[in-house]
């Protein structure tokens, strides 16, 4: 009887999706490390191997759904989920143990902590005589590919979009494996992604439940639906009242779809299946590619400046005089600072674990600017709230808010909120969907009903200071305090 051929283990990381799985892809059909045998796919829940950056609350949801969207589509191709729960290294081995697998494929993260993880699990799996290899799904290139002239990281944009183009277009996306039955996997044991406990234990998140579908079925169709946008993508991008962004981060953090999957889609929409830069007649299409371009930007930054994640790159901006004032940290993060798109864009953060692009930017400049709370915990709560929490897109956003980062905002770019909302929010709408006491109250006043007259606060229900409050700080003076700490931190340098 011939002998049989070794098993794979496939370990699922943040590339939880079928299509486009390098690992995943070799594994099933025999090439790289892997030799055609059988196929085990795992997913090991590890919350202590990341250290600082373990998975907030909002994030768990995501990952539930997305676990069980997973194993339905293994399921299809006769392969079985097998989840655990532990420190990987173990776990794999565990597994290696039952199994007899001979090779282990992984789709490569880029956290600073998981790199050094990763190194060592490899190192102490080929010592035991394992065959590893580890591949790239989550990114367009690797960040030690693009280079500047000098071999050193970009730290500014423009040239770094200008070097990723000047590699060429992505390559092809893989494609859906083909049914692989007669697994003997499928009589391995394994938890239920309910024994992961990933759920709140109260449920706080039907707001979640209604606008999203995890899962890489979800992912697909929201990238269909966008496409059908995104040619108006330049010039609605910015309006939160609309809902004409890509809706695809939290697709994208979880590995639910590939960014080569997005930049191919998009392009070929609209006619060109391989250069960027034929695409300059179609704004839209040019607008929301660049944006991809940048989330690789940020992971760039991450994977060259690691210590970014809880330090500023600007190393002067390790003195900058923030106030760390807790009660106006709470205010803010309850969507209860009195000016309405700031708590508008809290609040849809607490009740749908998102937060559009553009009010991102100006509920963060009011924390760093107007309040003076430092970055990091502007951070710390999206990363706990955010189904998109991902370390470096956060990273990159708050650094650039607080103008301490690669190719930041300049630290006097304050944002108002008052004109932010009327020219991007003119008629409230988005405003009185997440702050519903104001939704009564006339347009003219819904960005700052401070200045409405009583009659209209009145007529509209509104008592300010009892069930909508007034502005817990005036722009104009703390927009001159913060620029003059900025200016103590320079005179300090």
């Amino acid at each position: 009887m011939a002998e049989q051929t070794p098993a794979t283990i496939v370990w699922f990381r943040k590339d939880l999706r079928l299509e486009d799985n390098p690992a995943l892809h070799a594994a099933l059909t025999g090439s790289s490390a892997a030799q055609g045998g059988e196929v085990i796919p795992v997913f090991i829940w590890s919350p202590e191997d990341e250290f600082t950056w373990s998975p907030g609350a909002a994030s768990k949801w995501w990952l539930h759904h997305s676990l069980l969207a997973l194993e339905t589509e293994l399921e299809k191709l006769g392969l079985k989920l097998i989840i655990s729960r532990g420190e990987a290294l173990t776990e794999l081995l565990k597994l290696v143990t039952q199994t007899k697998a001979s090779t282990i494929l992984w789709n490569r993260r880029y956290e600073p902590q998981l790199i050094a993880r990763d190194k060592r699990i490899k190192e102490e799996l080929k010592k035991r005589g394992l065959e590893t290899e580890s591949f790239n799904s989550l990114l367009l290139k690797e960040p030690w590919e693009i280079l500047s002239k000098t071999k050193t990281p970009y730290q500014v944009y423009t040239p770094f979009f200008k070097a990723l183009l000047a590699e060429g277009p992505p390559a092809a996306a893989l494609p859906r494996p083909k049914p692989f039955p007669g697994q003997r996997s499928l009589s391995l044991s394994s938890l239920t992604v309910e024994e992961l406990k990933l759920l709140p234990e109260i449920d706080w998140a039907e707001g979640m439940r209604e606008m999203w579908t995890p899962g890489e079925a979800g992912a697909q169709q929201q990238l269909r639906r966008f496409v059908h946008d995104v040619g108006e993508y330049d010039e609605l991008r910015n309006r939160p009242d609309l809902g004409k962004t890509s809706r695809l981060s939290p697709h994208l953090h979880f590995g639910e779809i590939s960014p080569r999957q997005i930049w191919h889609t998009v392009a070929e929409a609209f006619g060109d299946r391989l250069l960027f830069q034929n695409l300059k007649q179609c704004k839209g299409p040019e607008v929301y590619l660049k944006e991809i371009a940048w989330r690789e930007f940020a992971y760039h930054l991450l994977y060259h400046f690691p210590h970014t994640a809880e330090s500023p790159l600007r190393a002067e901006f390790a003195n900058f005089p923030w106030q760390r004032d807790q009660r106006l940290l709470k205010r803010w993060q309850k969507g209860q600072t009195g000016y309405p798109i700031v708590d508008a864009g809290m609040r849809e953060l607490w009740q749908t674990g998102w937060m559009h692009n553009r009010v991102r930017m100006i509920v963060a400049s009011f924390l760093v600017k107007n309040l003076l709370v430092p970055w990091q915990a502007g951070a710390a709560w999206f990363w706990d709230t955010l189904v998109d929490a991902d370390l470096a897109s956060n990273t990159l956003g708050w650094q650039w808010t607080a103008g301490c980062g690669a190719d930041a905002a300049p630290y006097f770019r304050i944002f108002n909120p008052i004109l932010q909302g009327a020219k991007f929010d003119p008629r409230g709408d988005y405003v009185r969907r997440f702050v519903p006491e104001l939704r009564s109250l006339e347009e003219r006043y819904i960005h700052q009903p401070w200045e409405a007259p009583v009659l209209a606060l009145r007529n509209a229900g509104i008592t300010l200071g009892s069930n909508y409050p007034r502005p817990i700080v005036a722009l104009p003076e703390t927009r001159e305090r913060a620029l003059e700490a900025y200016a103590e931190m320079k005179r300090g340098r």
